[in-house]
């Protein structure tokens, strides 16, 4: 009698795994791949199934961060209540969801901008995500706004969202270097810079903004 081969049909590639192998990749190796051919070929894919995602090492990095922004917001959008949340709270939300997940990849991030934070080094890659914090921050500004009726109290977008950008940034440098257990310290930082940049845009800012300026000259002096 006659025999059948058993053939196993290969599972599709998906994006999420193929970003999960080159994360993988550069932590086993301090490196980054060589080049796309010989990444395809440790990692058994065909380079054509490489090619169908990205077109090349630097989009797929730059798609790492996007893919942070896009699920920390997902995320809290499912909160309950957000949605009832004032924008300040929303920034908030946000960040701490942010940051939770990028210490989840940690070791990957670490590697991805090295110990000196070199901004212009890394701008390519982040320029994704630079421009979704904006984004998301030029909405928030603009639903305050939508509720002000007089022109005089309108705060201007473009110099909030830059601002909401440069505050990633710092935050970002500080998490990197944060030493402290569950890294608390950070979260101190993101309560009192949020809280200081909306209130930049209020009648009372100097209270807030001396406030993150004493956490910020005893945590350089500690």
């Amino acid at each position: 009698m006659a025999t059948t081969k058993k053939t196993t049909k290969k599972k599709a590639l998906t994006r999420h795994a193929l970003i999960g192998m080159y994360m993988e990749h550069v932590l086993e190796h301090e490196r980054d791949p060589q080049s796309v051919y010989k990444f395809c070929k440790e990692q058994k894919i065909s380079e054509d199934e490489f090619y169908g995602f990205f077109g090349s090492f630097k989009g797929m990095q730059q798609e790492i961060w996007n893919t942070f922004f896009d699920h920390s917001l997902a995320m809290i959008e499912k909160q309950k209540g957000y949605e009832e949340l004032d924008n300040k709270n929303k920034m908030l939300s946000f960040f701490f969801t942010f940051f939770e997940l990028l210490t989840v990849n940690r070791s990957y991030v670490l590697f991805a901008l090295d110990e000196n934070m070199n901004v212009s080094k890394n701008m390519s890659q982040l320029s994704g995500l630079r421009k979704r914090v904006k984004e998301f921050s030029s909405e928030l500004i603009e639903m305050g706004n939508d509720e002000k009726q007089l022109r005089i109290l309108k705060h201007p977008v473009s110099v909030f969202s830059e601002g909401a950008w440069l505050q990633t940034l710092f935050i970002l440098k500080y998490w990197m270097e944060d030493n402290s257990a569950g890294f608390e310290k950070t979260d101190v930082v993101i309560e009192k810079s949020v809280r200081a940049i909306f209130d930049v845009f209020e009648t009372t800012p100097l209270e807030s903004i001396l406030d993150f300026g004493k956490f910020l000259w005893k945590e350089k002096m500690n």
